[in-house]
């Protein structure tokens, strides 16, 4: 078949007389109309179900186990299915390398008839466009990325600038495709990937015509939640990087509002103290205050003048204010941020999958739709509050590499939150993160060279990069303060691997700007080079533990901190 494919392609082009300047001298080349109903033939049956939606990957349908056991159940279903030994495996890859040969050849020459017949495709896009990108997010890297050369090709042959302009001048029948084809999703599972590459290579411009597409996929997922979670979760991945990148000029314009707010208020606090219109004001309202305070103290005592008496009769009975009477409604939310608290809720059930490969989808998701709902603080706060049980439980219950990845996904959430999440960081996590740090010290400190390709060293070297960070977000208090610097004083060992020990020392200086005092208390404690004689007789000597000991393990990183104090 990868023969006839070649043929068929290097027939059309030699029949458009594309590239032969001398066939048009001597004959007349086939018409546009022919070649056209010639290419469309061709297309349906290179898109056709025999030929377009061959084995490229036979880990595609358990995408919803661990990888160890999706390896296993898919080599042995495989094998019991079509009757193979274990033999025979290596020609069932030979045979999905042919497939992908082929599904290479039928996109190339997609690509080479949409430059045959140039503006003439465009007639064509609605029965081509959208089996191409549905390759595009095919699992195989060769096919997805003959897939998108295609689209360019097409692209550039009908007159579009970008893949971009492509997609968005046809969103409107692959989002109708892609959500017909999420309703039988038995029958066409490749759907999702078509709307992954829309978000891939599109702008927010895409957003408004693609939300009720979105609330399909979240509601097909509330369905199958362990039948094709992975796969909808890849996408929801997609569009949520999407959605990062596309208002990240708000985020950035949120944080530089911060910061101005922050210098502005310190350089008019001084102003605001002489501020003469402002003190007038206060003595208005004061003189007011007493005034009407010592008419009330008047009536209470039944001292009423008749003055009064007509004066309040003249005054104006206020209506009230019909805005004021009206109930609070909601203002409506963005559609981004609709959508990135809509992720959140499936983020939370999905936390506690079985699937360690899901888990850690979930995790950067979740990462992602709080980078997204940074910029609404109503919104982010309650749904940090609903995902923090779950959280906790991957950061101190599960594998490692989860563990890891939660902890990255609580800096952002930290980051972001602030003071929210200070009692709660220093009551739930910190003393299970202190305990790991304290136990696996005992074991890298004596490990050799290759203990640093072990996940115990990865998930140490993670926490201790980021934990100094998230202490000065949250402006930890003293007591958590202890915690970690408890944990992170067995890292300043010169025995510890390198890389571990600057992470220490990076960490303590971000503690510096949380508590200088306590952490110069800490440093002296291990290690104390200068005497400190009292100024008078009468003061008691300073005495620190650490003071007269000889040159130690933790002699060379606490010098270095101390003189950075």
């Amino acid at each position: 078949r990868k023969q006839a494919c070649l043929i068929i392609n290097e027939l059309i082009i030699g029949a458009s007389g594309m590239d032969l300047e001398e066939l048009h001298e001597t004959e007349n080349p086939i018409s546009t109309y022919d070649l056209k109903a010639v290419i469309n033939s061709v297309i349906e049956e290179y898109t056709s179900l025999a030929n377009w939606h061959l084995v490229t990957n036979i880990l595609s349908d358990c995408d919803s186990l661990d990888a160890h056991e999706s390896h296993t159940l898919a080599v042995t279903a495989f094998s019991e299915v079509h009757n193979f030994s274990s033999s025979n495996i290596s020609s069932n890859i030979s045979s999905m390398n042919s497939n992908i040969m082929q599904l290479c050849i039928q996109l190339e020459g997609i690509g080479v008839f949409a430059q045959v017949l140039q503006n003439e495709f465009a007639l064509l896009l609605i029965c081509s466009l959208y089996p191409v990108m549905e390759k595009a997010g095919d699992e195989s890297l060769l096919v997805s990325q003959t897939a998108m050369a295609t689209l360019m090709d097409i692209s550039h042959a009908c007159g579009y600038k970008s893949l971009k302009e492509l997609i968005n001048q046809n969103s409107d029948h692959l989002i109708n495709a892609v959500s017909l084809n999420l309703r039988q999703l038995g029958q066409h599972p490749h759907a999702p990937k078509v709307l992954g590459v829309m978000f891939m290579n599109s702008d927010s411009s895409l957003l408004p015509l693609v939300k009720d597409v979105v609330q399909d996929v979240l509601m097909t997922l509330d369905q199958s939640y362990d039948e094709r979670a992975h796969l909808f979760f890849s996408v929801l991945h997609t569009l949520m990087g999407a959605l990062v990148r596309w208002f990240q000029s708000e985020t950035f314009s949120l944080q530089d509002s911060k910061k101005s707010k922050e210098i502005k208020d310190g350089f008019l606090q001084d102003q605001n103290k002489i501020d003469t219109s402002d003190v007038r004001r206060a003595q208005e309202e004061l003189e007011h205050f007493l005034l009407d305070y010592q008419r009330q103290k008047h009536l209470s005592e039944g001292d009423i003048e008749d003055d009064c008496l007509d004066s309040e009769d003249q005054q104006p009975v206020s209506e009230p204010d019909v805005e004021d009477m009206s109930p609070d409604v909601k203002k409506e939310l963005p559609v981004h941020i609709q959508i990135a608290k809509d992720v959140i809720e499936r983020c939370i059930h999905l936390l506690s999958h079985r699937s360690l490969k899901l888990r850690l989808k979930v995790l950067e998701v979740l990462e992602m739709c709080v980078i997204v709902l940074q910029s609404h603080e109503n919104e982010l706060l309650p749904a940090a509050h609903r995902v923090w049980p779950p959280l906790v439980q991957r950061l101190t219950n599960d594998d490692p590499r989860v563990v890891r990845q939660a902890f990255q996904t609580l800096c952002i959430l930290g980051e972001k939150c602030g003071n929210f999440l200070r009692s709660r960081v220093t009551k739930d996590v910190l003393p299970k993160l202190s305990n790991m740090l304290q136990s696996h010290a005992s074991v890298s400190i004596k490990a050799g060279p290759l203990y640093t390709h072990t996940l115990a060293y990865k998930l140490q070297l993670t926490v201790l990069q980021g934990l100094g960070t998230l202490c000065e977000k949250l402006d930890l208090a003293e007591n958590g303060l202890d915690v970690v610097v408890n944990a992170a004083v067995p890292y300043l060992s010169s025995r510890q691997p390198c890389k571990l020990q600057e992470a220490s020392c990076r960490m303590f200086i971000h503690l510096m700007q949380i508590d200088p005092d306590a952490v110069w208390l800490f440093l002296n404690e291990l290690y104390c080079s200068h005497s400190y004689e009292p100024p008078h007789a009468s003061l008691h000597p300073v005495k620190l533990q650490g003071m007269g000991n000889p040159r130690n393990e933790y002699t060379d990183n606490v010098s270095q901190l101390l003189d950075k104090l």
